[in-house]
């Protein structure tokens, strides 16, 4: 039989263990689906907290404490006013921004670190600079027109650079919503209003061709008819010189597309460079000017195109009929052209063919008259070493003209002519002499002796071949 008193130690036995179930239970904490459990305490060497997103628990009690984030998604609004662009154009673009504190792993425990404790709008306050500043970085990296343009694209730049900034305070970045781009100096204002007017102006344009192609197709027709007939008759004659013209015609239209992509080039860079210097305090003037343009692109679509399209339509029918006599003159004188292009050529082959056989006729007699020289040449140095030197070589040649010599010397005389020799005579002369053997001796002796020639050419005769006496000394028989 139980005593109170064991009663009572039982009764106390079960209080305290429902109590510390009680206690245990109490803290046992599980995470909302919205929310995110941040255990903070000694919860493992090297971390400063536990994040958990979904299931629950146990706190250790003393060691361990908890808090909640909250997922909640935070709309702020961006109202960016002054941004400068890669242009140094001042752009406006207010925005909302979604954020909310991330559930990634690694990056809620960034959140715990930097936002736990915070209020919402602590937190919006802080998502609300850090996208400020990474807006204006975008902005800065794009130019106007392709801000205004691509809106993809700047949200696809503004998501990746803010998303990168969030992350580091443990936030992410739900949706990005541009609501307006504008400028202070009326650019994009005046982009819009340019597009509106193009294609206005375009409109106009295609209605006005299509009239003009409908009262001049009977004439593009009878025209493509003569020019056909004048092409076919022409074609015999003329097929080699058109595909020459087409593929120099084809030749400067690239060449005329390249220049003006160049042109356009440079005209773009210079117009970059031109807006990149623009400040602030022109922003008036501009607008001013973008909107005199409007005023004048007005102006021209009401008047200035009609005249045009009139004017092209006259142009037009002119051109046509100037095409078909230009195409009917361009067939004949292409054939002239090809007759004397042929006459030319052979004219050339002829001048041709005739200055390559002088040029061998040339060659060959100048490769002969080497060969006659180099056998000369041989010949010489043989007769030098056989000679016995340039001397002996020289008596010899001299040796072998002394025939040549006398008959110059013979010749001086041999035409001499004497009709009448009259002599007169008194009788016989101191040497047994008289006059007519003096004459015709003096006669001879006016022969200039051989051995002067021979000197007179730089040659001395050999001993055999006798030797001048003095000019002064008889002969030695002159006493016998």
């Amino acid at each position: 039989m139980l005593t109170p008193a064991v009663i009572f130690t039982i009764l106390a036995v079960v209080v305290v263990f429902f109590a510390v179930l009680l206690a245990f239970a109490s803290r046992y904490k599980k995470c909302p689906s919205d929310k995110i459990l941040v255990i903070y305490g000694n919860v493992g060497e090297g971390k400063s907290a536990k994040c958990l997103h979904g299931g629950g628990a146990f706190i250790i009690p003393v060691i361990q404490d908890y808090q909640y984030l909250d997922l909640t998604p935070m709309p702020i609004e961006i109202n960016l006013q002054g941004a400068l662009s890669k242009q140094n154009i001042r752009v406006n673009t207010p925005s909302t921004f979604t954020v909310g504190i991330s559930t990634e792993p690694g990056i809620m425990e960034n959140a715990a670190e930097r936002l736990l404790g915070l209020s919402l709008s602590e937190i919006k306050e802080l998502a609300k600079d850090i996208i400020f500043g990474q807006m204006r970085v975008v902005i800065a990296t794009m130019d106007i027109e392709e801000i205004n343009s691509d809106r993809d694209k700047l949200i696809a730049n503004i998501s990746t650079g803010v998303e990168v900034e969030l992350k580091k305070v443990g936030l992410r970045l739900i949706n990005v919503n541009i609501q307006d781009i504008t400028d202070s100096s009326g650019y994009i204002d005046a982009l819009g209003q340019e597009a509106a007017s193009r294609a206005i102006n375009e409109a106009k344009i295609k209605v006005a061709e299509a009239d003009r192609d409908g009262n001049i197709g009977a004439a593009a027709a009878e025209r493509d008819k003569r020019i056909n007939v004048a092409e076919a008759n022409a074609a015999a004659v003329a097929g080699e010189n058109q595909s020459a013209v087409a593929i120099a015609n084809s030749s400067a239209e690239r060449r005329v597309k390249e220049a003006d992509a160049l042109r356009r080039a440079t005209a773009a860079e210079r117009v970059a460079q031109a807006k990149a210097l623009e400040e602030s305090y022109v922003a008036e003037q501009r607008s001013e000017q973008q909107r005199a343009e409007r005023d004048r692109a007005t102006q021209q679509a009401n008047v200035v195109v009609p005249a045009e399209i009139e004017k092209a339509r006259q142009i037009v029918e002119a051109e046509a009929q100037a095409e078909r006599i230009r195409r009917t003159q361009q067939g004949e004188a292409d054939a002239l052209r090809a007759i004397r292009q042929a006459e030319a050529d052979g004219i050339r082959f002829t001048k041709e063919a005739e200055a390559a056989g002088l040029k061998a006729k040339l060659v060959a007699e100048a490769q002969g008259t080497e060969e006659i020289l180099a056998a000369k040449s041989r010949g010489f140095e043989s007769l030098v070493r056989a000679c016995g030197g340039p001397e002996g070589a020289q008596s010899l040649l001299v040796t072998e003209l002394l025939p040549q010599l006398v008959r110059e010397q013979v010749s001086a005389i041999s035409n001499l002519k004497i009709d009448k020799v009259t002599v007169w005579d008194g009788g016989a002369g101191s040497d047994g002499k008289n006059s007519t053997a003096n004459f015709v001796s003096g006669l001879a002796r006016s022969i200039p002796p051989l051995h002067e020639i021979a000197a007179n050419a730089g040659v001395k005769l050999p001993e055999y071949l006798g030797k001048m006496a003095a000019q002064n000394q008889p002969p030695e028989n002159a006493e016998k």
